[in-house]
């Protein structure tokens, strides 16, 4: 009696499991999320699944396992800056030409997705490049149905979670290359050229001009590389598509999308602009006569001494907008690096704009040690370098460390500022909260459970580490295994989950 009990309670469990898990109506049906694309949940697959089920069984609440809590999102609107833009879902609008569910027989039947030309350049790149139509059809019907969550776009990378048939959301990432310095150099003095296309930029329009002034802005097919973490090995799956049609609604909306996913934010941007243009006036200024200097004549200030008149003294002149660019400094041998000399005058300008316009340094608090690591971070490049050895040899010289830590330092430091090398050099015990649910929030992403250690907590293989800051951020570390040589990687989150983004493909976790 007692056994035919318990099998009876185990039926009934299956039974309310599977009515547990049913899902929205407005979804794909789950045999299509279940079979593989390349299957086309074709009747009688053995890849089907019937997942519709009766009224749940009456059971005893302590047999239900607990089910985790799935993230709904990686925005972090608050942490967005000059090179980390955070776009809130789109509401779904109605499907045309493909049909309600996103299958017809090619994807030219469908009309143009996006409503300007370079958004239907990035469409054409992504499909030019797909190997399964029917997939894209998909994946723009569940762009269209509104399946894309917020949307992050960095440098090289669009990221959001897409929700499929499943309650837990795919997290779906798409990388395009960033530009390269000369390549920006181009486009800087293309743009500086046409005075008239950087007016249009700011009207939230991309000039063809412009973006065919011989750098490659748009993507061409084959450039779009997405990487999703649900199991079709389809380039790309149909979430991964559903991201890429919604990342061509954002480039509508905003070029400046298109030249933050190249490397440049639109901040940055504008004023590389405007220091291009005023170098320009500067050297068409010097070509002209010199204007008079503001002041009182000497002969003016003799012939009234004897009244004992003064005139008054004129004016102290506006503050700059910016600072300006220094002069080239000339090489020569045993002579100081120019480029050295060149990075320490354009810091040394900008801290003295910023206490003329605001009164205070914004560096002066900064230890030795902190304001050696930002002069090398400021440097352009990564890694010891033939060009910036003698420089990190100096300043590891002046405040006794050796360049390995310098290195490592610098790293902490483009990862976040000064709160990224506080985490690196710092180890804390933060309160209870927050970082007591980091964990269950890396189980329920399938990742395994991590050992803590004051403020990390360290992959059971050892070779991915996640630090808590006193900024409420996780920071992201790689090792190899076994080894305790622990570097920072990817960018800041206030989603542990999140933070390990990019370090690798969802298996190597």
């Amino acid at each position: 009696m007692r056994g035919r009990t318990s099998e009876a309670g185990a039926r009934d469990l299956r039974e309310f499991l599977a009515g547990a898990f049913q899902l929205p109506a407005d979804l794909n049906s789950p045999a299509e999320e279940t079979a593989p694309d390349n299957d086309l949940s074709a009747p009688g697959s053995s890849h089907t699944e019937d997942f519709t089920s009766t009224a749940a069984p009456t059971l005893d609440p302590d047999l239900i396992p607990a089910i985790p809590q799935a993230p709904t999102s990686m925005a972090s609107p608050s942490r967005d800056s000059d090179l980390r833009r955070t776009f809130p879902a789109f509401a779904p609008r109605p499907s045309v030409g493909s049909g309600d569910d996103g299958r017809g027989d090619s994807a030219d039947e469908a009309p143009q997705f996006a409503e300007t030309w370079w958004g239907n350049a990035w469409v054409t790149a992504l499909e030019e490049g797909a190997l399964d139509p029917k997939r894209l059809l998909r994946g723009r019907s569940y762009a269209e149905k509104g399946h894309v969550d917020a949307i992050t776009v960095t440098p090289g990378l669009v990221l959001a979670y897409v929700k499929g048939s499943r309650a837990r959301p795919y997290r779906v990432q798409v990388r395009l290359r960033t530009l390269a310095d000369a390549d920006w150099e181009r486009f800087l003095d293309a743009a500086a050229d046409r005075p008239g296309d950087i007016a249009a930029l700011l009207d939230k329009e991309m000039p063809k001009s412009l973006a065919e002034c011989g750098v490659p802005l748009l993507p061409g097919p084959g450039d779009l590389a997405p990487q999703c973490s649900c199991p079709d090995s389809g380039h790309p799956c149909k979430h991964a598509a559903a991201l890429c049609y919604q990342t061509a609604r954002l480039l509508d909306a905003d070029p400046f999308v298109l030249l933050l996913l190249r490397g440049r934010g639109e901040r940055p941007l504008l004023d590389a602009l405007s220091r291009r243009n005023a170098a320009r006036a500067a050297r068409a200024a010097q070509e002209q006569e010199p204007a008079p200097l503001p002041g009182v004549r000497a002969t003016d200030v003799l012939a009234a001494q004897g009244e004992r008149r003064l005139p008054p003294l004129p004016l102290p002149l506006p503050i700059p907008p910016h600072p300006e660019q220094p002069p080239v400094y000339p090489a020569a041998p045993g002579g100081p690096d120019p480029f050295a000399l060149d990075q320490l005058a354009t810091d040394a300008a900008a801290r003295a704009h910023a206490l003329l316009s605001t009164g205070r340094d914004p560096v002066g608090d900064l230890t030795l040690w902190q304001d050696a690591v930002r002069l090398a971070a400021a440097r352009p490049g990564s890694g010891l370098t033939v060009t910036t050895r003698a420089l990190y040899a100096s300043l590891a010289k002046a405040t006794g460390r050796s360049t390995g830590e310098l290195a490592r330092a610098v790293a902490a430091w483009r990862q976040g500022g000064i709160e990224g090398l506080a985490v690196l050099e710092d180890p804390w015990d933060p309160p209870a909260g927050r970082f007591d649910r980091a964990r269950p929030l890396l189980l329920a992403a399938d990742l395994p459970a991590f050992r803590p250690w004051h403020n990390h907590l360290t992959h059971p293989h050892g070779h991915v580490q996640l630090r808590l800051g006193r900024d409420g951020l996780w920071y992201a570390y790689e090792s190899e295994p076994g080894d305790e040589d622990w570097w920072p990687r990817g960018t800041p989150d206030l989603d542990p989950v999140g933070a390990l983004t990019g370090l690798g493909a969802p298996g190597d976790l």
